[in-house]
């Protein structure tokens, strides 16, 4: 029978070929943590090869993922979808192997990582996923939620600030499933981290409330094994375990040295390891008794068969809370949530309020939370500002995790990589918020969502110079733009309580990608619709008002400046022009329409065009052409009362009328 270290030296035989043969990639951290990768996966992961969404199946992160060839090659020995073929085509076009793990690509591959620090936090909202879930649906005898999660990091991750901010939360809310091992070999691409990297990172973690166990030499199966069972052992609070090894192990002139960190090791020295590791078979040979040690189909298919009879009896003692679990888990909404939600915006479109949108944001979140058990909301200290609790939240705490709302603290980037890790586990859709200029700090984590095409949805509200007297350190100006340009994101800055309504439903029943939802601090006139209108709201620009026969000018504007462009209009109307006013709360769902819809809202024969928006002008050329104008801004903002700061920067009837002038005139 193979030994420990030999089923180990398979993972490094079959990392530095894929390296060597791709002539990329980075062959240290598979190979010295090859040995722990080994314990963990044989005799604790539980996991199905033959079904790999199984819902109760622990999660794997591997957070340092640059060192991807060591997950690739731990689901190819244990049965997944994942051939030998495809580990000889590392890094190539289209290929199940991409340099780094990739959400979406690989069977098996519980999320993408590789910008450090962020797997470390999806592990955590995989984890707090787990926590909550358990909470709202295991009852006595029938513990039906109730797997772990485990993630691998190196020293990168934790030099990046994210984790700080996820592992302190992690610790607080008492998240006893998560066990995380630290690959401390000293090494980082530059060096030894000695000289930049000298924080204790046992005591950090100790005095975020973690369970820590020092010392563990990660080559050293039993040592591993005991670390392991200790962290399995510990139900309050999250484990780390530091591990102790040597980057590259077994390569006589490379290990333990940043050489072979980022680059492949070279055949005279891959060879060298091979002798040096008594490992005498060719590039991407594993030996048959040695895949038979590793293979984890039948025990993966024999640990869900013991699930299903379990979730049965479940379903027998607890039907509703079974059917409710499975639609969950499912990314299904209710059935009813369509058309009670669709009541919904015809309420708020007969109402007609005047409000500031962060104010009707939460007014939907009151109407449609009831209708779904599964958000999972949350703000980064701004809950008063954001308007994200609605009457029916209650928050998560160690204590009691069976809420539905997050108290993120002052942890923006944490908040939306943890929300990533919520939504990749399944059974929620989270919601988080802050202040739009703050999305600045979260914006990796916004990327990486739409990068898997995660239902994650943003709420950012304070979304122009109109918040005020806080200045231009809390005005922003370029974001929208940023956010906008993001693919697989869809943006929303809506002018009214009617077209927050739309945008909240919208992002709800979209399943393929995020939404940001952008609002306002200050009230926003109610627009009359049509139902025409109030239908053409969701397809992310419509005509809003209109003159009779082809129009001479559009004025295309979004959330508070619709308001404006509406006043404009009736002022145009009056000395003869003819004017069309087109809102546009979502420029991507916008894009996404047919050219005939494009066309009846946008005719391409009308060059006149305003576009109006109290953000970053440049954007707008796409909609305008070179011969249209924009009102927005070209500078940060000032501090003073938002009327003074609109009147400042253009954001004016008087000047409308004078733009449409100059436009029309010349």
């Amino acid at each position: 029978m193979p030994s420990r270290r030999e089923r180990a030296n398979a993972i490094r035989a079959l990392s530095m070929d894929a390296v060597q043969k791709a002539n990329s990639g980075h062959p240290g951290a598979p190979m010295g943590m090859a040995d722990i990768a080994e314990v963990l996966w044989r005799d604790h992961l539980k996991h199905n090869p033959g079904n790999p969404q199984w819902a109760d199946r622990d999660r794997f992160v591997l957070s340092n993922g640059h060192g991807s060839m060591l997950i690739y090659s731990l689901l190819h020995l244990t049965g997944y979808d994942l051939s030998i073929d495809d580990l000889q085509n590392f890094r190539q076009l289209h290929s199940k192997t991409p340099g780094h793990p990739e959400y979406g690509y690989t069977a098996g591959v519980e999320t993408t990582t590789g910008p450090l620090g962020q797997g470390i936090a999806n592990a955590v909202g995989f984890a707090l996923a787990e926590k909550v879930l358990g909470a709202q649906f295991n009852r006595d005898g029938h513990n039906i939620v109730d797997h772990r999660t485990y993630t691998f990091l190196g020293d990168g991750c934790m030099m990046e600030g994210i984790s700080h901010e996820v592992c302190s939360l992690a610790g607080t809310l008492g998240l006893g499933k998560l066990t995380a091992f630290y690959d401390d070999n000293g090494i980082s691409i530059d060096g030894e981290v000695e000289g930049w990297f000298t924080d204790d990172t046992p005591a950090r973690f100790e005095a975020y409330g973690w369970q820590v166990i020092r010392n563990v030499d990660g080559h050293d199966a039993a040592e591993i094994q005991t670390a392991i069972q200790t962290a399995q052992a510990e139900t309050a609070r999250p484990t780390l375990i530091c591990c102790k090894t040597v980057i590259g192990f077994g390569s006589p002139g490379k290990q333990g040295k940043e050489e072979c960190h980022g680059a492949p090791l070279g055949n005279d020295e891959i060879a060298a390891t091979r002798a040096a590791l008594g490992w005498n078979h060719g590039p991407f040979e594993i030996p048959a008794e040695i895949y038979a040690e590793w293979d984890a189909k039948a025990a993966g298919a024999a640990a869900e068969a013991e699930w299903n009879q379990r979730f049965a009896a479940y379903a027998k003692a607890h039907p509703q809370l079974a059917a409710e679990l499975q639609r969950r888990m499912a990314g299904e909404l209710p059935a009813d949530f369509a058309e009670k939600s669709a009541a919904y915006v015809q309420d708020v479109a007969s109402k007609g309020e005047t409000i500031a949108s962060r104010k009707a944001s939460q007014n939907a979140l009151n109407a449609l939370g009831p209708l779904l058990p599964e958000f999972l909301g949350g703000s980064a200290d701004l809950a008063g500002s954001n308007l994200t609790l609605w009457k029916g939240c209650k928050g998560v705490t160690a204590e009691d995790a069976s809420g539905n709302y997050m108290y993120y603290g002052v942890r923006e980037f944490g908040m939306c990589a943890i929300m990533n890790g919520v939504a990749l586990h399944g059974g929620f859709v989270p919601y988080g918020a802050t202040f739009l200029i703050f999305m600045e700090y979260a914006r990796n984590a916004v990327r990486m969502a739409a990068l898997m095409k995660q239902r994650v949805l943003y709420v950012f509200t304070h979304d122009s110079i109109g918040l005020g007297e806080d200045g231009p350190t809390h005005q922003p100006v370029e974001q929208l733009a940023s956010l906008r340009s993001t693919p697989n994101l869809d943006t929303w800055r809506p002018a009214d309580a009617v077209e927050s309504a739309v945008a909240w439903k919208y992002a709800i029943e979209r399943k393929d990608g995020p939404s940001a939802l952008i609002f306002s601090r200050q009230n926003l006139p109610h627009q009359q619709r049509d139902a025409r209108q109030l239908a053409d709201v969701a397809r992310g620009a419509y005509v809003l008002k209109d003159c009779a026969g082809e129009p001479e000018l559009i004025l295309i504007a979004t959330g508070s400046e619709v308001g404006l462009a509406v006043q404009a209009c009736d002022k145009l109307s009056e000395q003869g022009r003819k004017v069309r006013v087109v809102s546009m709360p979502s420029t991507s769902v916008f894009d996404q329409q047919d050219a005939g819809y494009k066309q009846e809202v946008l005719p391409l024969q009308v060059s006149a065009r305003i576009a109006i928006e109290a953000a970053h002008a440049d954007f707008w050329y796409k909609y305008v052409g070179l011969e249209g104008r924009i009102i927005g801004m070209t500078s940060f903002g000032e501090s003073a009362p938002a009327p003074a700061l609109f009147e400042e920067f253009g954001f004016t009837v008087e000047n409308v009328l004078e733009t449409a002038a100059e436009l029309l005139d010349c």
